[in-house]
């Protein structure tokens, strides 16, 4: 029988899904994010033909591939909270944390493992200082799956915490017992690190919205106020008056950028005033527009649910079904009966 080390599984299904966001969303804004896949892709295979097959050279191989992965994961949440800000420096973070690497095997092999797991924690920080602005904070994120992004994006912060603690455990291994649980760490570990660091990226690419931003956008935050402010008022009126005017919610891929955009206001102020307004996010005040077309298109058609569904701005079933049931408490279905019916009267 042939024999199939774990991490070759691993790499289908990372191939998989590689495949699938290639084919559904292959355009320039979700590049980060595929080259990430592909990296968690190849560095399975690695671990494989490391552990699995005892190719030992491949030992040097391994930490060059690790240091490139925490910097193109937090370049890709990266942008999708602002593309205008996109540091060259920042971009130039993967090779060069690979070339220190391979510098240190020359010149001091013992620095390696401490080198990476600082690089790891360091990075998952600076994931965590992204996520303080919440789901309203990714801007470039579609506004039906910013919460999804958002979690995708705290799920990858986890998972480079994980890896840094597993590297711990296996560094303290090779001391006291000469790698004998290495094998064990490594292949249920640090693998299963690398899926969920593929399925988070995959869930945050498919909430690209994939348009363009303009530089300037972004104010400073404000400081958090308990109560809305008339300032809130006038910027909640300008933004309610585009919302019932000229339909926004209807484009599937509109996110709090593109809204503060047509506002020509800051995305801070904007998502502000809608929080302290409303008592919700940016997600909820669209998706409330939405829901309300749905049932004004059921309600006065014989349009599908599904029709409505798209009609309104909604991409995906499983979100709009979750929303549909929030406003209204009932399923679409159970809607649509209950308006119809010649005494009922719908939410």
């Amino acid at each position: 029988m042939i024999f199939v080390p774990l991490p070759f599984v691993f790499a289908l299904l990372l191939s998989l899904l590689f495949a699938y966001l290639l084919r559904s969303n292959g355009t320039l804004s979700t590049t980060p994010f595929l080259m990430l896949i592909g990296l968690c892709v190849l560095q399975s295979i690695i671990i494989g033909l490391r552990w699995g097959y005892g190719i030992a050279e491949l030992r040097f191989v391994l930490p060059v591939l690790a240091v490139a992965l925490p910097p193109l994961i937090y370049e890709c949440f990266r942008g999708l909270v602002d593309e205008a800000q996109t540091s060259r420096i920042r971009l130039a973070a993967a090779p060069l944390a690979a070339l220190v690497i391979v510098v240190l095997f020359l010149v001091q092999p013992i620095l390696i493992d401490i080198a990476i797991i600082a690089l790891f924690i360091g990075y998952a920080l600076a994931l965590l200082k992204l996520a303080l602005a919440g789901p309203d904070g990714l801007d470039l994120a579609r506004l039906e799956s910013a919460g999804s992004a958002y979690r995708a994006m705290i799920l990858a912060a986890a998972c480079l915490f994980l890896s840094a603690l597993f590297d711990i455990l296996i560094l303290l291994d090779f001391q006291w017992t000469s790698g004998d649980n290495a094998v064990i760490l490594v292949g249920n570990a640090n693998l299963f690190t690398l899926l969920l660091i593929g399925v988070a990226a995959s869930v945050a690419a498919r909430s690209h919205s994939g348009q363009e931003h303009e530089a300037g956008l972004r104010g400073t935050p404000a400081a958090a106020q308990p109560v809305s402010t008339s300032e809130d008022a006038d910027i909640f009126g300008r933004i309610d008056a585009l919302m019932r005017q000229e339909k926004l919610y209807r484009d599937e891929n509109l996110n709090l950028s593109r809204l503060a955009r047509r506002a020509g206001l800051p995305a801070r102020q904007v998502s502000g005033a809608i929080n302290r307004t409303t008592g919700g996010n940016v997600s909820r005040y669209v998706n409330a527009f939405r829901i309300g077309e749905v049932c004004r298109i059921l309600s006065e058609g014989n349009s599908t649910i599904t029709a409505a569904m798209y009609e309104a701005g909604f991409a995906t079933k499983s979100n709009f079904n979750k929303e549909f049931q929030r406003v209204t408490g009932q399923s679409p279905d159970a809607w649509r009966k209950s308006a119809r019916e010649p005494n009922g009267s719908a939410p």
